[in-house]
C-alpha cells in the first residue's frame, strides 16, 4: 500500500534509483514523453485515498509538492505492454477530451521496476454515477446528445492519429469535477493499439457488454470496434440498461454472445417510447454487425443529433431512475467485467 508518510513513501519506492535518479529516458519515436528516473517522492506526496480501481489495480490521489495540486497516480509493472499504454496515452493526452498526463516516473516497487503515471485528477467521478446522482432532476435526450458529442470528440482525435481505444465504456469516462459544467474525458489506454492499416488488430481485447461482434472471431478487425462501443454507450444513456445482457450472472453468456453476433436488440417501452427516431436510427447505424457497414467516427460527428444538440428535444428520459433502481446489477456487472478483463490482461501479458 502507498502510504502518506515521507519515510514510508521512500521505502515503498526504493532507493534503487539513486545511481541515475536525475536521468531521463525518451520513449519511442513520435512521443514527447520523458520518463523520470528520480524517486517520485522528491516531487510528489502520496496520499492514502483510493480514487478508483482499474484493470491494473488501484488509482491513488497524489499531491505535487511544488504546487500543492492533486493528481491521480496509476502504477504499472514495467513491461512492453505498459510502455505502449503510456506511450499511446501520452500521444493522445493533448486532446482536451482525454485525461491529461503530468509526469511519468520509472521507480522500483517491492523490488520490481514500475512505471508511475501521474494524471490529472478527475474528481467528478464516472459518467453513469454522475447521471445517477442527479436526484429528482431528469436526464434529457438533449443532454445525452451533448455527452455523446463529447465522447465522439475523444474518439475522433484517437482515430485521427490511428489509435483504437478498444475499451470504451462508462467506467473509463470521467468528469473533471462535480460542477455542472465539468469536462467529460476518456481515460485508461490499457487496451489501446496503434492502427496503421485496415484490419490490423487480432488480440481479443474487450469488456463484455461493449464488445463488437467481430472481436470474438479469429479474423482481424480494426478501429471500427470503437464505433460499436459508442453505440452501446449511447443506448444505455437513453434508457439506463444495455442492449445486450447476460441472464446467467456471467459477464458473457453464450446467449449474450449470440445476440451480439446477430445484432439482436430492441427499443422496448416505456423507456424508449419518447426517444426520437433520429436517436434510434443513429444507434442502428453504430450497431451494425458488419464493420464495413458501420458508421465511421467522421460520419457520426456529422450527424445533426450530435453536432446540433440544441435542436435535439429536451425529452425527459428514464435513465436516472433505471440506473438507481438497477445500481446493484451494475455493481455486479462491473465486478464480473473487471475479473474478465484481468484474466484477459494476464493472457495478453503471457503472450508478450
Amino acid at each position: 500500500m502507498l502510504d502518506d508518510t515521507e519515510n514510508k513513501n521512500d521505502s515503498v519506492l526504493s532507493n534503487e534509483q539513486q545511481e541515475s535518479q536525475h536521468q531521463t529516458n525518451i520513449v519511442p519515436p513520435e512521443s514527447t514523453l520523458k520518463i523520470k528516473k528520480k524517486v517520485i517522492t522528491e516531487e510528489y506526496k502520496l496520499a492514502g485515498q483510493v480514487l478508483g480501481i482499474g484493470i491494473n489495480g488501484k488509482v491513488w490521489e497524489i499531491f505535487q509538492k511544488k504546487s500543492g495540486k492533486n493528481y491521480a497516480l496509476k502504477m504499472l509493472r514495467d513491461t512492453p505492454k505498459a510502455r505502449r499504454e503510456v506511450e499511446l496515452h501520452c500521444r493522445a493526452s493533448s486532446c482536451p477530451r482525454i485525461v491529461g498526463i503530468e509526469d511519468v516516473f520509472e521507480n522500483y516497487y517491492q523490488g520490481k521496476k514500475c512505471l508511475l503515471l501521474i494524471m490529472e485528477c478527475m474528481e467528478g467521478g464516472e459518467l453513469f454515477r454522475h447521471i445517477k446522482e442527479r436526484g429528482d432532476q431528469a436526464f434529457t435526450e438533449r443532454e445525452a446528445s451533448e455527452v455523446m458529442r463529447n465522447i465522439g470528440e475523444a474518439v475522433e482525435y484517437l482515430h485521427g492519429i490511428n489509435i483504437a481505444h478498444r475499451d470504451l465504456k462508462p467506467e473509463n469516462l470521467l468528469y473533471s469535477s462535480k460542477h455542472p459544467d465539468a469536462q467529460l474525458k476518456l481515460t485508461d489506454f490499457g487496451f489501446a493499439k496503434e492502427t496503421t492499416s485496415n484490419n490490423c488488430l487480432t488480440t481479443p481485447c474487450y469488456t463484455p457488454y461493449y464488445v463488437a461482434p467481430e472481436v470474438f472471431g479469429p479474423e482481424k478487425y480494426d478501429k471500427s470496434c470503437d464505433m460499436w462501443s459508442l453505440g452501446v454507450i449511447m443506448y444505455i444513456l437513453l434508457c439506463g440498461y444495455p442492449p445486450f445482457y447476460s441472464n446467467h450472472g456471467l459477464p458473457l453468456s453464450p446467449g449474450m454472445k449470440k445476440r451480439i453476433r446477430n445484432g439482436q436488440y430492441e427499443f422496448p417501452n416505456p423507456e424508449w417510447s419518447q426517444v426520437s427516431e433520429e436517436a434510434k436510427q443513429l444507434i442502428c447505424q453504430l450497431l451494425k454487425t458488419d464493420p464495413t457497414e458501420r458508421m465511421t467516427i467522421a460520419q457520426f460527428m456529422n450527424q445533426s443529433w450530435i453536432n446540433k444538440s440544441m435542436n435535439v428535444p429536451p425529452t425527459h428520459l428514464h435513465t436516472s431512475r433505471v440506473l438507481k433502481e438497477e445500481s446493484h446489477v451494475w455493481d455486479e456487472v462491473k465486478v464480473c467485467s473487471l475479473y474478465h478483463t484481468e484474466v484477459m490482461m494476464l493472457k495478453i501479458q503471457l503472450c508478450i
